[in-house]
């Protein structure tokens, strides 16, 4: 064997084509081979032209059955809301004497300020004059708790609002405000 021409390992392969004829690829792959073993509604699929659906909003949010689902439950959602808010449960407002009152308080380095805010009610006659208010901390009836009596006024106007501070903090306050007529009992959770 001589060392200046070494042989190649590939010598013995045709790396160029020979043949210059257009080589067709092989498909193993025959669609109607495999449509004859298919079921009819898988030959349907190939067979039936079908025709473009109607675009419309509803038809697209309930194409499936998670997009039904979850438009269904968004509904129903919307109602309860609509429900609940119809029958004023998310309503916070206690009223006494045609007047709407909006009661808040916050604690502050062992004080709590407690703001008081009237409104009129619509086509009503509200009371105006003087109402007085005692609160105090919710108690056992066997234990002594302190009382703190305040008047305001409620005057012509359709909106006031009152602050006045409590000389004690507690989690839960009860509050009681009478007119010359009625009273009414709020239990208060400041801040």
């Amino acid at each position: 064997m001589s060392d200046e021409n070494p042989q190649r390992p590939n010598a013995n392969y045709s790396l160029s084509k020979t043949n210059k004829e257009e080589e067709q690829p092989l498909f193993h792959y025959n669609r109607e081979r495999r449509l004859e073993s298919a079921p009819q509604s898988v030959k349907g699929l190939y067979t039936e032209n079908k025709k473009p659906g109607r675009f419309g909003i509803f038809s697209s949010l309930v194409a499936d059955k998670p997009r039904a689902a979850l438009f269904f439950t968004i509904i129903a959602l919307c109602m309860i809301i609509f429900i609940l808010t119809i029958l004023d449960l998310f309503d916070t407002s206690h009223s006494l004497e045609g007047n709407d009152l909006l009661v808040s308080g916050t604690r502050y380095e062992g004080v709590t300020i407690i703001v008081l805010r009237k409104s009129v009610k619509r086509n009503t006659q509200a009371y105006t004059g003087a109402v007085n208010i005692a609160v105090s901390i919710e108690a056992d009836e066997s234990e002594d708790f302190p009382v703190f009596y305040h008047r305001v006024f409620f005057s012509y106007e359709n909106e006031e609002e009152y602050r006045f501070a409590v000389p004690f903090e507690n989690p839960e306050l009860l509050m009681v405000l009478q007119t010359e007529r009625s009273s009414l009992q709020i239990k208060l959770r400041p801040e």
